[in-house]
């Protein structure tokens, strides 16, 4: 391959459209995945069967099935009976729920690290329940899964270009795109190093992240 900075040069717009596009599906993508997941994890405490047994139902079925099926489902399925969604709005809420069964059982772990002397410190004190969960056991339990919640993130950007599958332009959606009108390739290797860049830095934030979380623990 003869490598062309012409061809590079020409693609660099459209390469840091794709890189907004990703990091707004990543950064929104996230937000759904922490918050759904959280909301998982504590229905799947609830003392009540008929909300434990098919939220534990769900999350096994998202958790079981690939992402990129459930991301055509959403935009080709899902419209059939309700609203449409765009590609991007899709590809968000794809990758925000396929993740939050996963942060869901993180939490889960992270509460049940949570000693039981906690709880019962909470029901000696009458606490009502909700500011037991909001003042002593999450902040507690947050704490703990915090490298591993940004593991997920690292995972999720890797798995962000499954979205340029249902017409989102994210980096590989742009590339790809740019590839097929030039006839080129160093759109993909400018993406592939992108790649590198991003996740790289990320991961050693967060391994220092979490030893800081164990010394001072």
């Amino acid at each position: 391959m003869n490598w062309d900075w012409d061809v590079v040069g020409d693609y660099m717009p459209r390469f840091w459209d794709g890189v907004q596009l990703t990091l707004q599906a990543l950064v929104l993508g996230s937000l759904i995945a922490f918050g759904l997941g959280l909301v998982w994890a504590i229905a799947q405490r609830s003392p009540y069967r008929w909300v434990r047994w098919p939220v534990s139902a769900v999350t096994e079925f998202i958790r079981s099935t690939p992402l990129l099926v459930q991301l055509f489902f959403l935009f080709y399925v899902v419209p059939e009976w309700g609203p449409s969604m765009s590609p991007l709005t899709t590809g968000i809420v794809g990758l925000g729920l396929h993740y939050s069964t996963y942060t869901a059982e993180v939490y889960r772990a992270g509460i049940g690290g949570v000693p039981q002397g906690q709880w019962e410190a909470a029901t000696a004190l009458s606490l009502p329940r909700v500011r037991t969960w909001l003042a002593v056991i999450l902040p507690q339990a947050i704490r703990r899964v915090v490298p591993a919640l940004g593991n997920y993130v690292i995972a999720m950007l890797k798995d962000s270009p499954m979205i340029a599958i249902i017409g989102a332009l994210d980096m590989f959606g742009e590339a790809r795109s740019f590839s097929n009108e030039t006839f080129t390739s160093e759109a993909y290797v400018v993406v592939g190093v992108a790649f590198v860049v991003i996740a790289y830095p990320a991961s050693v934030l967060i391994r220092l992240l979490e030893r800081r979380l164990v010394l001072t623990s």
